[in-house]
């Protein structure tokens, strides 16, 4: 993960974001496999053994149980593209597909959300 973090930066300085470094002993939320596309982030503020970051690929659920924790080493195993995106800030999301698009935006709102 160390050797991801002066590309992190790059993304952040190209979306206008303070790069703010993953705490490596907390969870990311994921919600499926991670097997369609678009693949989707946003960063919460920390919460608990959360460290922000929930993603997700198809359809979006409500339910309670949509998100699982997975170790950060684990998710960047699966889907190494994703870590250029971790050091964005608190309320940024991104979506992002294998055919190289790449959305990358701020959404105040989050940022408001406990």
């Amino acid at each position: 993960m160390k050797e991801n973090i002066e590309y992190q930066k790059s993304i952040c300085k190209k979306y206008n974001s303070e790069f703010i470094p993953l705490d490596e002993q907390l969870f990311i939320g994921i919600a499926t496999e991670l097997e369609f596309e678009p693949i989707n982030g946003l960063r919460h503020p920390k919460h608990g053994t959360m460290n922000g970051w929930y993603i997700w690929s198809g359809e979006w659920s409500d339910s309670a149980d949509f998100f699982k924790p997975i170790c950060i080493e684990h998710l960047i195993e699966r889907q190494p593209e994703i870590s250029k995106y971790l050091g964005l800030d608190i309320g940024f999301r991104f979506q992002i597909d294998r055919k190289g698009y790449e959305d990358v935006w701020f959404d105040e709102k989050i940022t408001r959300l406990e």
